[in-house]
């Protein structure tokens, strides 16, 4: 089943348990990986339809704050409601070790040594942590490790 098969079908069962918080942030979910597809003009995969998910948590922990700062905790509870909703799709996220495994595999498969050679880590990086790790935290440690 894919991703976007996967919410579909939660979409349903949401409905039919009559949760309207939840249908109405899968209902969001569903109508950007539908506007990207017409945007693009394909089909979108997995890879794709994640990182719309990670967009859209991002985008919720930004206006989460927001409305914190703004003294309005009502609206900022429910932007980490529809964060909740919406880190279900997410695959589990990697342990500091791991991230550490990975950069240090990556950095010895493109021959990085210097810190000129960030982008190339981060880009070969990004497929494997997509969703499954704060890709800011992953550019400071390869900032880190090829500085030194």
């Amino acid at each position: 089943m894919t991703l976007r098969e996967r919410i579909q079908e939660d979409m349903k069962s949401a409905m039919r348990a009559r949760e309207a918080e939840r249908l109405v942030t899968i209902r969001m979910l569903l109508a950007a990986i539908k506007q990207r597809e017409i945007d693009e003009r394909r089909e979108l995969d997995d890879t794709e339809a994640l990182s719309i998910v990670d967009k859209l948590i991002k985008q919720r922990k930004d206006s989460a704050s927001q409305f914190v700062a703004g003294g309005r905790p009502d609206l900022a509870e429910k932007e980490e409601s529809e964060i909740v909703f919406l880190a279900v799709y997410l695959p589990a996220a990697l342990s500091p070790a791991e991230i550490d495994g990975l950069i240090a595999e990556t950095m010895t498969a493109v021959a990085a040594s210097g810190p000129k050679d960030m982008g190339k880590v981060l880009t070969a990086l990004r497929p494997q942590m997509q969703g499954r790790a704060d890709m800011a935290v992953v550019a400071e440690k390869v900032k880190a490790r090829l500085s030194s």
